[in-house]
């Protein structure tokens, strides 16, 4: 982050949102605008029709919420599903108390900085596009950080794709919120539970963090890490926007 000073918290992260959130709003005069809906995208609207099925949105364990204000879509992934219409103003004030009402947040957030022309991609890849994702972090990661065995990649979050591209060129750890996949071995990396993170962690010399974590509400030691000067990468739509108005390392080269 630019910001070095003290150590955010979550309260302290959605708190610069939300008035980063409201500031656009009221230059360009949208504080009013009514957010069109925002509803769970099934996993063919969300998604398309990878050739890949192991996608958490596809086994069911996640789902999409989009928002649309202006004409302007953005999208953010979550466990709580549900439809929801509230001008942009009242959602970006409103109390977050649980995944959807963070998930609602943050696709708002995404398709007001979309509309503000702050964001190129506020959608999720479809189709052949995620695989082809996956190809491109690699290459990013090998020019940012070269191609060292060395390297040890704590990617968190299950990114099938993501996963496996990594473990093909770096010592890798997974951590997942999903007890289906703790314990289990994907692509030659094992993957631990969410609990495990802070050792991980200090394990890890680079860590590749999903943007869900912020709709689910446990981005805070990732950001603190960031703040820290320890190389911290978050990757995926859902931080999309949050990522540009705090300055966080952020890749996610196939979004629309």
């Amino acid at each position: 982050m630019h910001e070095q000073s003290g150590t955010l918290s979550m309260d302290d992260i959605f708190a610069r949102l939300r008035a980063e959130m409201l500031r656009i709003t009221d230059e360009l005069g949208m504080g009013d605008d009514e957010v069109v809906v925002t509803t769970p995208l099934t996993a063919t609207e969300a998604i398309g029709n990878p050739e890949d099925q192991d996608y958490p949105i596809i086994t069911g364990r996640e789902t999409m919420l989009q928002a649309v204000v202006r004409g302007a879509a953005g999208q953010a992934f979550t466990d709580m599903a549900g439809r929801f219409s509230a001008p942009v103003r009242d959602i970006a004030t409103m109390p977050l108390a649980n995944n959807f009402r963070r998930a609602i947040f943050v696709a708002t957030l995404n398709a007001v900085c979309r509309h503000a022309g702050l964001l190129e991609a506020s959608r999720h890849c479809k189709d052949t596009a995620p695989r082809r994702c996956a190809e491109e972090v690699g290459r990013w990661m090998a020019d940012r950080f070269g191609s060292d065995s060395d390297l040890r990649v704590l990617v968190v979050g299950f990114q099938p794709r993501l996963i496996e591209r990594m473990a093909a060129a770096y010592d890798v750890r997974v951590t997942d919120l999903d007890p289906a996949n703790v314990g289990q071995e994907r692509f030659g990396a094992t993957v631990h539970d969410a609990q495990n993170t802070p050792e991980l962690l200090e394990w890890c010399n680079l860590a590749l963090v999903t943007g869900t974590t912020l709709a689910n509400g446990t981005i805070a030691p990732f950001v603190q890490r960031a703040q820290a000067g320890r190389p911290t990468v978050f990757y995926g739509v859902t931080i999309s926007g949050a990522a540009r108005l705090l300055g966080l390392d952020h890749v996610c080269p196939c979004g629309e």
